[in-house]
């Protein structure tokens, strides 16, 4: 048995293209459809009401289009909305990125000192405290908001010195005081934060192990869609050459290519620039979206 409906993401704006791009590498043979709500950025200064009306109008949208899971490539909407948008929609499987990221860190850290580096809603919500805590409860969960670097990651002002001064003043006190007792894992809590990841490792200027969760997601992702039986056809199920990791025979037909599509409430045209980065020239066009009666 298998599902050739589409996964669906939705992020803040631009960010969640980091996830997407683990998705497609990890799942080659399933659809997707993204949606970056740029138009409403930044999530990360938003009162919990108005992230939660927003993840609602997100969801609702990619339920419409028929996706059979959804990822919130958020970290922002997931602290706030993940559970709310379970109960709105309980026959779609969905995924936030907390969870596996906090997994990852509290794996990789050896001292057990973590900082995470996110949003003020998200740093508010403490969903990264919680679930680093019940990995590991003895590890040492230091929290640092720094959501003015969304607007400039959203901008292509990676390269700025506003976007220098903004990093170092988020990450320089978690390099101070006593070597022994700083921080040996840093967890990136946004997932625009990725992008922007030279420039980070360029300031913690250390051994530090940085971790983001879009990879971790993805792989949770694949198995919540193995064990659901939601796999594309000529996924890991078998393929014409190949039975498959799972051991199964292969398919009578061959497999149906994916199809992937993006869409933003913002400008298409500085979407199609990260895509294009991120994902080399197959990457589609991104269409317009508008969602909602707010705007600004």
């Amino acid at each position: 048995m298998s599902d050739p409906r589409p996964i669906g993401l939705f992020d803040s704006g631009i960010g969640g293209l980091t996830v997407l791009r683990e998705v497609q590498s990890r799942l080659p043979a399933e659809s997707t459809i993204y949606i970056g709500d740029s138009a409403r950025h930044p999530y990360g200064t938003r009162s919990d009401v108005e992230v939660r009306t927003f993840s609602e109008e997100l969801s609702d949208e990619l339920v419409a289009r028929g996706v059979k899971a959804i990822i919130i490539a958020c970290n922002t909407a997931t602290a706030v909305a993940l559970e709310h948008l379970r109960e709105r929609h309980p026959a779609t499987p969905i995924i936030g990125v907390i969870r596996p990221g906090a997994a990852a860190a509290a794996l990789a850290t050896r001292t057990g000192r973590v900082g995470v580096l996110a949003t003020i809603a998200t740093v508010r919500s403490r969903a990264y405290f919680a679930a680093i805590k019940d990995e590991n409860p003895g590890t040492l969960v230091i929290e640092r908001a720094a959501s003015d670097l969304v607007p400039l990651i959203e901008s292509g002002l990676a390269e700025s010195q506003a976007m220098s001064d903004a990093i170092h003043a988020a990450i320089d006190p978690f390099l101070a005081g006593e070597p022994s007792r700083r921080i040996d894992t840093l967890l990136l809590g946004c997932t625009h934060f990725p992008l922007i990841r030279g420039v980070i490792d360029e300031a913690l200027g250390a051994p530090i192990a940085v971790v983001d969760s879009a990879a971790a997601t993805a792989s949770f992702l694949q198995e919540i869609i193995a064990v659901n039986g939601l796999e594309a056809p000529g996924s890991s199920r078998g393929t014409a050459a190949d039975p498959g990791h799972l051991g199964h025979s292969a398919p009578a037909s061959a497999p149906v290519l994916p199809t992937h599509e993006i869409f933003t409430t913002g400008d298409p045209i500085a979407v199609d620039a990260l895509a294009a980065r991120l994902f080399g020239v197959t990457a589609p066009r991104a269409q317009q979206m508008r969602l909602g009666a707010k705007r600004g």
